[in-house]
């Protein structure tokens, strides 16, 4: 209705512009510049013309526009919070993988302990605890590959199980270290 009435008082005091405009073409006055066209009007055309019903003023009847604001239902998350998310959820998965590869470690050394204990020791049950250190090693191993393990770490806690593995071994007389193994 705003746009409506904007529109209207322009078009209202058309009349009074009469003498200033002129049917030539286009001309500088500040009527023309409210219009897109070139059609003025002369000193000639009189109120009276409107009266005939050559001419008629009507109030200018726009659609109304709607515009449409659209907001996305879910906002993008921050960067923060996502890496939050992100950081917890491998925090969760490494404390897991960290979780196996000690108590792997642990079942690997009682085993060795309790080998270790037995007076009457067999080299063949040596075997098992190889299996169970292998199951270690390979736990340890895809540790490193998937970071939650440095690499380094990864191969102490590889090295620590062999070297009990050895010692056991040494303890029973089923492995004597050469002169230049045990200088080294």
């Amino acid at each position: 209705m705003a746009a409506a009435v904007h529109c209207l008082s322009p078009c209202l005091s058309l009349p009074s512009r009469f003498g200033k405009l002129s049917l030539d073409g286009p001309s500088t006055s500040s009527a023309t510049t409210h219009s897109t066209t070139s059609l003025s009007f002369s000193a000639m055309l009189s109120p009276n013309f409107f009266s005939k019903g050559y001419l008629a003023v009507k109030p200018l009847q726009r659609p109304v526009r709607h515009s449409i604001v659209c907001e996305v239902a879910t906002k993008k998350p921050d960067s923060a919070v996502k890496r939050a998310r992100q950081a917890e959820k491998r925090r969760i998965y490494n404390k897991s993988r960290k979780s196996e590869i000690k108590t792997r470690m642990k079942k690997v050394w009682e085993a060795l302990d309790g080998l270790k204990k037995k007076p009457d020791a067999a080299p063949e049950e040596v075997l098992s605890i190889e299996k169970l250190i292998g199951e270690a090693y390979s736990i340890i191993d895809k540790a490193v590959k998937v970071g939650t393990l440095h690499r380094n770490t990864g191969a102490r806690r590889k090295s620590r199980l062999a070297r009990r593995k050895k010692a056991v071994e040494v303890h029973h007389g089923w492995y004597t270290p050469t002169p230049e193994a045990a200088s080294v």
